[in-house]
């Protein structure tokens, strides 16, 4: 429901953009979808955009239409969690580490990643909007995706509500544990309201998170010599180039078993 209400939102906002409404789709779906993955989560954010642009990837559209879409979908969810630090796993790996909250992220990574988010997407639009509205015309009128859409508006608010919940005592296991095990029983009980819930895929996340804590924890002895002869400008760069190769939270994580490190140098790293 979390990502009904998202949806909602998507489609309201193309409702009363001055454009095309296929356009307007399309360019939310590349820019407020990305950056509302610093509250609904990255992973949520890539799932809905990705649902939602199912109707514009019609057979005989152009590959580099195709290429394009999904490029700028990467790295606009990658960098669109980064408003607040609970969202992306790479921020989140090392949120508590360097102390840093919501005021922070946004300060030195959010507003940035917005810019950043936002000129992308309205040039791939720009680019690409006679393929967008060709798609638009091809496509059913009914754009729904498998997500539920008539659940009732008690049932998506309380759904925020728990994952509000969650954010706000994540360290706190109890509380919790006691909001999952709600959610939990809302599902079982409500499942007319419901999606299939992806606890699985889930604790696949969490299962790699965890290996990353405790095999990364390991590696202190050879990156805290590397890194400490490295300048904040080399390190934003060697990062820029490892990114494309390995995980990105592997890559902070990893950083954040270095002591004594610069606030340059932690901005840079990220």
């Amino acid at each position: 429901h979390v990502m009904t209400a998202a949806r909602l939102l998507v489609e309201s906002v193309a409702g009363v953009m001055p454009i095309d409404r296929a356009l307007a789709r399309y360019f939310l779906l590349l820019t407020l979808v990305p950056i509302l993955g610093s509250f609904i989560t990255e992973p949520a954010a890539m799932t809905l955009a990705a649902l939602m642009l199912l109707p514009f990837f019609r057979s005989d559209a152009p590959a580099r239409f195709k290429y394009a879409t999904l490029g700028v979908l990467f790295v606009n969810v990658s960098i669109g969690g980064t408003l607040t630090h609970f969202a992306a796993p790479p921020v989140l790996m090392v949120a508590a580490k360097w102390q840093w909250d919501t005021v922070y992220m946004f300060t030195h990574f959010g507003w940035k990643a917005a810019i950043a988010v936002l000129i992308s997407g309205t040039i791939v639009t720009l680019m690409f909007r006679r393929d967008v509205i060709q798609s638009a015309a091809h496509a059913a009128e009914d754009t729904s995706t498998p997500l539920p859409s008539s659940a009732p508006a008690a049932m998506i608010i309380l759904h925020l509500l728990m994952i509000a919940g969650s954010v706000l005592f994540a360290h706190h296991p109890p509380l919790f544990m006691g909001i999952f095990l709600l959610f939990m029983g809302v599902a079982t009980a409500y499942p007319q309201h419901q999606d299939r819930l992806i606890l699985r895929e889930g604790l696949m996340v969490a299962f790699f998170l965890a290996g990353l804590v405790v095999l990364g924890g390991m590696q202190a002895w050879w990156l805290q010599p590397l890194l400490s002869n490295m300048s904040p400008t080399s390190v934003f760069y060697g990062a820029t180039a490892l990114t494309a190769i390995t995980d990105n939270a592997a890559l902070t994580y990893l950083g954040s078993l270095v002591e004594g490190l610069s606030a340059e140098f932690t901005v840079d790293l990220v």
